[in-house]
């Protein structure tokens, strides 16, 4: 995965703090999670490359004569051909199919390519696979929750244990994911988490407020993958 996260030592100071300041009003265990990106996309890329080499093959068979036009025009004028042979047109789009996964290995390229769906879906699978390492049935009292940010994406999740998610709906978690974002895009992503946590701490504070016989069960760090 790409190295974007821009997280700087005083930014894990930052979210380790807040995380272990909003678990002294809550039995609720927040794991913070940031990375450069949730998925590499080649399959994406192989898509894309694989439209571009048909479109072109698309265009080849309907309007041929700009085809044998440069045909003559690499032969000096003396093809004298009247139709695409086959081995051309194979080697022209194997061409434009490799060339195009060749621009593609340039990650900001191929990032502005990726429908927004696709990342959201890929953003959330990842949230979710990390949640399920790193969270899921860790807690006595299954209170976990993740805060998941992927940087190249911009997009980010919450994921929460069963207990949380049988009292709290996704939608209250709105607030904390529009404070992070809008820090993040300021560059600020250190704070944005720590802003995220905060509001995280008070709803989780809500419902499942401290008691004493609820250990601290997962790392208060920000976790960098």
């Amino acid at each position: 995965m790409g190295k974007v996260n821009q997280f700087t030592p005083a930014d894990h100071t930052v979210v380790t703090s807040a995380v272990s300041l909003a678990e002294k009003s809550t039995d609720g265990e927040i794991v913070t999670i940031v990375t450069g990106e949730s998925d590499s996309y080649s399959d994406v890329a192989w898509a894309i490359s694989g439209l571009v080499a048909l479109t072109a093959l698309l265009v080849i068979s309907l309007f041929p004569e700009i085809y044998l036009h440069f045909i003559d025009w690499l032969a000096g004028g003396w093809s004298g051909i009247s139709a695409p042979p086959y081995w051309a047109l194979f080697v022209f789009t194997a061409l434009k199919f490799f060339g195009t996964r060749l621009i593609l290995i340039w990650k900001p390229l191929l990032f502005l390519l990726v429908p927004p769906p696709i990342k959201k879906a890929r953003v959330r699978r990842r949230a979710v696979a990390l949640f399920r390492v790193s969270t899921d049935h860790r807690t006595v009292g299954r209170t976990g929750i993740l805060l998941y940010l992927s940087m190249r994406e911009h997009r980010a999740e919450i994921v929460a244990d069963e207990a949380i998610a049988a009292k709290v709906e996704p939608a209250i978690w709105g607030d904390a994911m529009i404070a992070m974002i809008d820090l993040v895009r300021a560059g600020k992503p250190g704070e944005g988490m720590a802003e995220a946590v905060r509001q995280m701490g008070i709803v989780l504070s809500e419902h499942f407020p401290k008691t004493d016989q609820n250990p601290n069960e997962l790392p208060d760090r920000l976790i960098e993958l």
